[in-house]
């Protein structure tokens, strides 16, 4: 398909990106989790530390759903439509665990990039889904935007996530 085949190289970048962020947030979690001595950090870890993996996650999925040997776009669409969906739908759940987590306090950064950001990110993917029939070319956009803004949101959070353990945590556990 020509459409797909200009978005190879793209989606090879982003995916081999997603994956190999999603592997050092793994490590990175892995170190941090030897440091928690905290009971409610099981909670913040859900509301926080688990959107990331998923976001990342969500990047790679879209790649290996955009470089594989689609004959018609349409599945493709279909298929990225349902993962916008589902994401979206995520969003809300990761609505739910940031209130119920009491660890952390989340500040409007919080929101922006754990909440807001990626229910755009979701809705464009499931938006373009839906305008593939008429503009395929501009889809084909949306969805490259909402990659690169899932992968930047995923970036964001685990950046924040490792300052936040390295400068606030540590001068936490240190005083106790």
């Amino acid at each position: 398909m020509t459409a797909l085949a200009a978005w190879q190289n793209f989606y090879v970048i982003t995916g081999s990106s997603a994956g190999a962020l999603i592997g050092l947030q793994f490590v990175v979690l892995s170190l941090m989790a030897s440091r928690s001595t905290a009971q409610n950090d099981a909670g913040a870890g859900q509301a926080f530390a688990t959107p990331t993996i998923v976001h990342f996650g969500a990047v790679l999925a879209l790649s290996g759903i955009l470089t594989a040997p689609w004959e018609q776009i349409a599945p493709a669409a279909g298929v990225w439509g349902c993962l916008g969906l589902c994401g979206a739908f995520y969003a809300f759940v990761v609505i739910r665990r940031m209130r119920v987590q009491s660890a952390y306090r989340p500040e409007f950064e919080d929101w922006l990039f754990h909440v807001l950001l990626p229910i755009a990110a979701y809705l464009i993917l499931s938006f373009s889904a839906f305008c593939t029939f008429s503009r395929p070319h501009e889809a084909l956009f949306g969805v490259g935007f909402a990659a690169l803004l899932l992968l930047f949101v995923g970036i964001h959070n685990a950046w924040d996530a490792v300052t936040y353990h390295v400068f606030t945590r540590t001068a936490t556990l240190d005083k106790d």
